[in-house]
């Protein structure tokens, strides 16, 4: 009997792991939210009975958090699908009426109809994923169906982060890059929510703040991360660029910048013409030495050799010895063109970013701005370090030792989620570029396989005649374009693709815009379609702006009484919002019933020291009639025989998904996992693929780690040996330098065809102005669009939302141990601000914006900015939605934000997409609100409310019975 008053514990978590008689244990990769750390998974019976770390994982090291360990309550969750379910012939969607079907008749149906559209017109059928992590089969699957209507969730997510990192420093945060906190000294943290890196970010920052680190948080609302923070800085949201202009105007005006690393390593002294001509805005170039350089030939640039007076090419003269390349100064050319540094040109463009400018933006006082800045150039500057590594550059030159840089950042949603993010996200690079932590010790640090080329060379689908019956297209649905002629455009400007991506409208849109195709599909803009399968993302709830309207559009019948979406599959392992509202519905796996891969030609988990993939291993068998998404395209793909999936006697190329991962290669030797290679298993990173991979990833923890030697640790952007090394390995498909790119001659190229100043594409006369506005080839900062179209006295409080620690997206509302932390949301508001509305802490309110209105309860809390309100995201349900019971907290009390933001905004008598008009970025954080009491006859209950959703048949409902288990005891 178990005595609640024994010193004893219940469990050790230090205890071997060492199966029992009874127990069993096998490891595999978490998916409780996206940072993939490595787990244990104890089973008793063939049950799952306990989750922990696995403490030989190289990502968490053991570590768990609440959702990870809860991972139990997911695999019987009562909203698990177990069946392929069509929806009943007459019944409307979002009545959640349905009846089971058979797999075979599933795939049927569903390869009827798709090779309908393969044959006619593939751009009818459109895929758009959530939360998944194989997109490059996702992505290959849409390519080879001929459809250029794919995208993942980044659109919605953090594309400005992405792209406009990678489009400056060649690599991003996250999964590809982040804060060397080993080796820093000061910390800055952005933006950041508590579920980004969650566990890993958690174990960097205890060790960083044990060594006696700094830790500045920077965010309109001090929770997680910013909590533990030596000092937090509010900020009003949306306005982290003015700050950041700022920051460089006082570092570049005191001279606390690396100016050595800026001559070699950046194109900072590369020279900029500066005559009204074809060529303004763009770097001069040799003639006599070939092309002008671009954003995919970088090369055939100049620079001004103060040491000769003398014009000289960048490459590699401008970085030889003896030459001192100028960064300031105006000069002209033997033929007469006036040019300057790029780096001048910065400096003239912060020049009026005064900390009293910026100060009225941001709500951070100017003293405090000039205080940072000193702080972190006197911390990189007057605390660096040299760590005995040595290295060759790209140019051959040797350096006996390595540049450490102590001033560390990290950021992400907060700086991304809005219309102006791109530009913001920019201005960071910048920073981090100017203070010459890119890279270096204590610093930013990449992860493999980046960096990557500035601009990538990865060419998204951009030829609409290539768009034809049964035939792959030409280059995949989503990629980095370098210039206006690598757009996803028609002949006379109008998009291709159903969300507008790299269309005129967004033309860096690497990841696609998610957020407006129900939206765009609906009105028929630019076309109709036929077919969208949605996996994993909940469009009905969540994951959509103006959520009301957008359950209306799926509803919406034309003329004929034909739906405007004529057919709508929906993959999920859950009951979401989003099911109801689907003609045919297919089963998912949880993710510890299926394969899964964290790919190089992906996602990976690399860390700063070599690259990382990990995979998941089922240790349980599929719940009911479940199927893996992946098994499905895989299927579909071989049934309609794909030339990638099938011989060209139409034979399948692959029994399933797994036989896939272990023998597609996109190229010799490479392919999606890079350990245990080879016939033998004995070859690593590249090699002919081996039949027993799976079996040697279950047998080492379900991940491998390549440690590169430390000649190539750091400055990898510039480093020969590593330059070569990620060529050969398949990582990058040249060996190039990647000098940064302080002033984007890929966005001038764009500005240039606005102006009308360039041959080649030219965008519509109705978008010209909007180019030319936002296509600056330096950062800047301008107001979210939404401000153009609010009044903003009547709407005086940002609104913003963020993910709980303890919950991701709106998979874990549903966790019976999670619901206990969080059943229900509040609104989060400065007692100043509330007080001054009128509502008491813990009273009912309204929460209104131009496009809509929400009743909730409100919490005062001082850790927010006075100009802010904020609630946890995606806690609030529909009722009956995940199987909660009727009238639940989450439906009853919990609500969504999401129903006062629009997907569109008003401008000039037409709409335009709430987005950024670089990358099509939603801009979640950039509604503006009022707040009132509600009254007090008013329910007591949040507003907008929906018909209780039935369950669908063959759902768990009732909660399966969970023996409860402790570790070394028998509890039967």
């Amino acid at each position: 009997m178990l005595n609640f008053l024994s010193r004893e514990p219940i469990h050790d978590p230090l205890a071997s792991p060492t199966p029992t008689a009874d127990t069993e244990v096998k490891t595999t990769t978490c998916y409780m939210c996206a940072c993939r750390c490595g787990i244990r998974v104890h089973l008793r019976d063939g049950e799952v009975r306990y989750i922990d770390g696995n403490p030989d994982h190289p990502l968490n090291q053991g570590v768990i958090c609440a959702k990870g360990s809860s991972g139990i309550m997911k695999q019987v969750s009562p909203a698990r699908l177990t069946q392929p379910l069509l929806r009943k012939p007459g019944s409307d969607r979002g009545a959640g009426e349905f009846e089971p079907i058979s797999w075979e008749r599933a795939f049927d149906l569903l390869t009827e109809r798709l090779q309908k559209i393969r044959s006619t017109d593939p751009k009818k059928f459109a895929l758009f994923t959530g939360r998944d992590q194989m997109q490059a089969l996702t992505g290959l699957f849409a390519r080879q169906f001929g459809t250029p209507n794919y995208a993942a969730h980044g659109g919605f997510c953090s594309v400005n982060m992405a792209a406009g990192m990678i489009y400056t420093v060649g690599g991003s945060f996250w999964e590809f890059g982040g804060p060397d906190l080993d080796r820093a000294k000061l910390f800055v943290m952005i933006g950041t929510a508590e579920d980004h890196h969650s566990n890993p970010m958690k174990i960097a920052i205890s060790k960083f703040k044990r060594n006696g680190g700094r830790f500045i948080s920077i965010n309109p609302v001090r929770t997680g991360y910013s909590a533990i923070a030596d000092e937090w800085i509010p900020i009003k949201p949306g306005t982290d660029g003015a700050l950041f202009m700022a920051l460089l105007h006082e570092l570049i005006g005191n001279e606390l910048v690396d100016h050595a690393f800026l001559k070699r390593f950046t194109n900072a002294p590369q020279l900029v013409v500066l005559d009204d001509c074809e060529r303004q805005g763009l770097f001069a170039f040799d003639p006599e030495r070939g092309p002008p350089g671009d954003g995919r030939h970088p090369h055939n640039k100049l620079v001004w050799d103060k040491a000769s007076g003398s014009v000289k090419p960048a490459y590699p003269e401008g970085i030889a010895d003896g030459c001192d390349p100028a960064l300031e100064g105006h000069y002209t050319l033997d033929d007469g063109t006036r040019v300057a540094p790029s780096f001048q040109l910065l400096r003239e463009r912060v020049a009026s970013c005064t900390p009293k400018w910026a100060s009225a933006i941001t709500g951070i006082d100017p003293e405090r701005i000039r205080k940072l800045a000193r702080e972190m150039g006197e911390t990189a500057l007057q605390q660096a370090f040299e760590l005995p590594i040595p290295w060759t550059d790209a140019w051959g030159k040797k350096h006996p030792t390595t540049q450490g840089r102590p001033v560390a950042f990290h950021a992400m949603r907060g700086l991304a989620a809005h219309s102006n993010g791109f530009q913001t996200v920019r201005a960071l690079a910048v920073l981090m570029s100017v203070l010459g932590t890119i890279d270096a010790p204590g610093g930013f640090r990449h992860k493999a396989p980046y960096p990557r080329h500035i601009v990538p060379n990865y060419r998204a689908f951009n030829a609409p005649e290539m768009i034809q019956p049964n035939t792959p297209l030409n280059a995949a649905p989503l990629g980095f374009p370098a210039n206006p002629d690598e757009l996803a455009i028609n002949p006379d400007g109008s998009p291709i693709r159903i969300d507008h991506a790299f269309s005129w409208e967004h033309p860096l849109s690497a990841h696609g815009l998610m957020h407006n195709v129900i939206t765009n599909a609906v009105k028929g803009d630019p076309y109709r379609i036929d077919t969208l399968l949605i996996f994993m993302a909940n469009m009905a709830w969540n994951s959509s702006m103006n959520t009301m309207a957008v359950r209306e559009m799926l509803n919406r019948k034309d003329e004929q009484g034909e739906y405007m979406i004529p057919f709508l599959v929906v993959c999920d392992a859950f009951q979401s919002e989003t099911v109801a509202f689907a003609d045919l519905v297919l089963p998912d796996t949880t993710y510890l019933e299926r394969h899964d891969v964290m790919s190089m030609l992906d996602r990976p988990i690399s860390e700063f020291d070599g690259p990382v993939d990990s995979v998941r291993i089922p240790v349980v068998p599929p719940t009911g009639q479940c199927k893996p998404f992946q098994e499905v395209l895989i299927e579909l793909a071989s049934r309609m025989k794909f030339p990638a999936f099938t011989t060209p006697e139409g034979e399948r190329k692959f029994t399933g998904y797994p036989d896939f991962v272990v023998n597609f290669q996109p190229q010799p030797g490479i392919g999606f996992l890079m350990g245990w290679r080879g016939k033998d298993g004995d070859q690593h990173l590249r090699g002919e693929p081996n039949p027993k991979q799976w079996e040697a990833y279950a047998q080492n923890n379900c991940v491998f780690q390549y440690h590169m030697p430390e000649t190539m640790h750091y400055m990898r952007n510039w480093n020969r040996e590593y330059l070569d090394f990620a060529k050969d390995k398949g990582w990058r498909q040249k060996n190039d330098v990647v000098q940064l790119a302080l002033y984007s001659d890929t966005l001038q190229s764009f500005r240039l065809a606005a102006q009308g100043k360039s041959a080649g594409r030219q965008p519509p006369d109705a978008l010209r102005e909007r180019i030319d506005t936002y296509f600056d080839p330096l950062p800047f900062w301008y107001p979210p669009l939404e401000e153009a179209a609010t009044e903003l006295e009547a709407y005086p409080l940002n609104a913003i939302t963020q993910r709980p620690m303890a919950q991701y997206h709106s998979w874990d509302s549903q966790n019976a141990w999670l619901r206990q932390i969080h059943s229900h949301n509040y609104l989060h508001v400065n007692p100043a601000t509330a007080r001054a509305a009128g509502i008491a802490d813990g009273g009912w309110c309204w929460v209104e914006s131009q496009w809509g209105k929400v009743r909730c309860m409100l919490r005062y809390s001082e850790a927010v900015e006075p100009g802010t309100v904020w609630t946890w995201n995606a806690i609030g349900k529909a009722d009956g939605a995940w199987q909660l019971a009727p009238g639940a907290d989450e439906a009853r009390k919990g609500f969504l934000l999401n129903h006062l933001i629009s997907e569109e905004l008003p401008f000039d008598g037409k709409t335009i997409s709430n987005s950024d008009p670089v990358t099509g970025q939603a801009g979640w954080y950039d509604v503006r609100v009022r707040i009132r009491p509600a009254e007090p006859e008013e329910p007591h209950e949040s507003f907008p409310q929906t018909a209780t959703m039935p369950a669908a048949p063959g759902v768990l409902g009732k909660a399966a019975s969970v023996l409860t288990y402790f570790a070394g005891r028998n509890r039967k």
